[in-house]
């Protein structure tokens, strides 16, 4: 069993290695070519830019695999000697916990190479050291606070019930939901500082063109983003009353009115679509189609493993192959948010009246992002949620 295992993760490791080396030897080609709606200079730097980030991926696959060797060997019977108590509650969060720390405590290294080395190198990161410690000490609490009262309930549904897995992915689900409706209100301001919009004609602006469809929000903020990176970006979070519209202080001093509207309308179709609810759909059918494989684990993994079957030890193997299955369902996922992005785009040009707003304010994003236009193929199947840059143009000359 161990044995298909790895040969499962070998050709998924391998796999997205190829992806990364077709990724890194079209942008080192394209870059030298007649540059896209960036200058001369910024193309080329765009295109180093994103073949470092993917140079750095393939470090992070290659240590990814090297961590699965290490835990289906000796890894899991190494902590499980380590993590002794005479609770079995006690036991199970100190093994699970122990396995996130191990994994972050050793991925660590290439996040801070990542903002501190190439984002700093390229101009993106603005946040300090002190900043990016304290960030990560509050995503640590946040993990145990939130992390802990999950473990347990799962395994406690592991114990007691015959169809564990269906309970525990009806449990974690509907936590998935619950935190998307406190992520604006409770979740995301323990990082940035909101604040309601003090632009008084932009609020009315925005306010209209939520009325047009149906958008009821809780207010419109502005989210200090400028401090951590200097890229733009706008959200719509929540669910029910719970909706804020927020908008990054970088997007509204790069973007004008109509721009930054158009922008705000494409977020918009997605609402109007009901995207939301779609994407939701697909995670719930990712997260059913895991925890079923998860309650159907043969026997005969655990005595390769030479462990017994445990709640903590079906957790971290679930955590150890969700990005398999993920890798699996991208490109599905990928196709049908590529063309939400192109019905948003179409609801976005409707709702600020010109397809020429939307444009502009693309090409802008292109430009303050500094994000290279251009992808392989291959990459683009498999991790793209939106359409390039020159599709997206070239469906909204149509409208």
């Amino acid at each position: 069993m161990i044995t298909t295992l790895s040969v499962i993760f070998f050709v998924y490791t391998i796999l997205k290695l190829y992806i990364s080396i077709m990724q890194i030897g079209f942008i080192s080609q394209e870059k030298e070519k007649e540059p896209f709606l960036l200058s001369k200079d910024a193309y080329k730097k765009a295109g180093l830019y994103s073949i470092k980030k993917e140079r750095l991926a393939i470090v992070s696959t290659v240590l990814e695999y090297g961590l699965f060797i290490f835990w289906i060997n000796d890894g899991f019977n190494i902590l499980n000697n380590l993590v002794i108590s005479d609770y079995e509650s006690v036991k199970t969060l100190l093994f699970v916990f122990g396995f996130i720390i191990i994994n972050w405590t050793i991925n660590i290294p290439l996040d801070i190479y990542q903002k501190f080395v190439i984002d700093e190198k390229f101009g993106f990161n603005k946040s300090t050291k002190l900043l990016y410690f304290i960030d990560n000490l509050k995503e640590i609490f946040l993990t145990i606070l939130i992390g802990a009262p999950i473990i347990l309930g799962i395994s406690y549904f592991i114990e007691n019930y015959e169809l564990w897995w269906l309970w525990s992915f009806i449990t974690i689900f509907g936590i998935i939901i619950f935190a998307n409706m406190l992520y604006p209100t409770v979740i995301a301001p323990m990082f940035n500082k909101m604040e309601l919009l003090k632009d008084h004609s932009l609020e009315i602006k925005i306010n209209e063109l939520l009325e047009k469809v149906g958008f009821q929000s809780s207010g419109i903020f502005s989210v200090d983003a400028s401090k951590r990176d200097s890229r733009l970006n706008a959200y719509f979070g929540g669910f029910g009353k719970s909706k804020r519209v927020v908008l990054f202080d970088t997007l509204i001093e790069k973007l004008n009115t109509q721009e930054l509207l158009a922008v705000l309308g494409h977020e918009l179709g997605h609402f109007k679509n009901g995207d939301v609810y779609k994407n939701l759909a697909l995670m719930g059918t990712l997260f059913f189609g895991l925890f079923y494989m998860l309650g159907h684990i043969p026997e005969q993994l655990f005595l390769d493993l030479e462990l017994e079957k445990s709640g903590y030890l079906l957790m971290v193997l679930f955590m150890l192959f969700t990005p398999i299955a993920t890798m699996i369902i991208m490109p599905i996922f990928g196709m049908i948010s590529r063309h939400n992005e192109f019905e948003a785009d179409k609801m976005g040009s409707e709702l600020s009246g010109n397809s020429i707003y939307l444009k502009e304010a693309l090409k802008k994003l292109v430009v303050e992002n500094r994000a290279f236009p251009k992808s392989h193929k291959i990459f683009i199947f498999f991790y793209y949620t939106h359409p390039p840059v020159s599709d997206r143009l070239n469906e909204l000359d149509k409208h």
